[in-house]
């Protein structure tokens, strides 16, 4: 084999193994693919050039990569058109009391609570929870689920202090616990945020939730 066709086959082995290499990138860049086909045209051996019919394929792909970005840049540019409004139309929201498991905030007056508690439970306890995360009180409620309104005062008769608390019920069936589940309370929303793609809602507790974390809204108590 002389000189000239031992260069030929590298160079087609090398191509052939940058094509390869460059196939995943061609989806999401293509830049890239233009790059290698202006390489692939401007190294081709004189001797053999590129087949037309390939060249126009390669050119045909490249025109399609390039659609397929253009279109993910336009679907791109609506999703944040989508978001903007979404945010415009949940801003109505703000005043407004949000349904949660958050933590509500306690400044001294009563915190509104709905219990969840299990099917076919014959006890269950409200556990309050302080800001350090630790627990302050439990007491026994009843077990239709109805709600009703913590007002902090503690066992030994002193209020809790000022900041947030979370709640959970302790369902129980023959003296066995049967499901703990995170309590819900009504806080008011201060603020809609974007996060993303997202919209988050942030509640005078500091806390955020989307949309889909909220299970009601309720006007804002005087």
């Amino acid at each position: 084999m002389d000189v000239t066709n031992t260069q030929r086959v590298q160079s087609t082995s090398q191509l052939a193994a940058t094509q390869t290499q460059t196939t995943a990138a061609l989806a999401s860049d293509f830049e890239t693919f233009l790059k290698m086909l202006t390489a692939q045209a401007r190294y081709q051996d004189p001797l053999e050039p590129i087949d037309s019919s390939e060249y126009a394929a390669q050119l045909a792909q490249f025109s399609m990569v390039e659609q397929q970005v253009l279109s993910n840049d336009l679907l791109t540019g609506l999703g944040d058109q989508l978001g903007a409004n979404s945010i415009g139309q949940m801003a109505s929201w703000i005043g407004m009391e949000a349904r949660s498991t958050s933590a509500a905030s306690f400044a001294g007056d009563p915190i509104t609570i709905l219990p969840k508690v299990e099917t076919g439970a014959d006890q269950a306890f409200l556990i309050a929870y302080g800001p350090d995360g630790a627990e302050v009180q439990r007491r026994q409620i009843d077990v239709d689920g109805e709600a009703l309104e913590w007002t902090g005062v503690l066992d030994d008769g002193s209020l809790a202090p000022e900041g947030n608390y979370s709640f959970k019920v302790e369902s129980r069936q023959l003296g066995e616990i049967s499901g703990t589940s995170s309590a819900e309370t009504y806080t008011r929303i201060t603020e809609a945020r974007r996060t993303g793609a997202d919209t988050v809602f942030v509640l005078d507790s500091g806390a955020t939730v989307t949309a889909s974390e909220i299970s009601a809204l309720r006007e804002a108590s005087l």
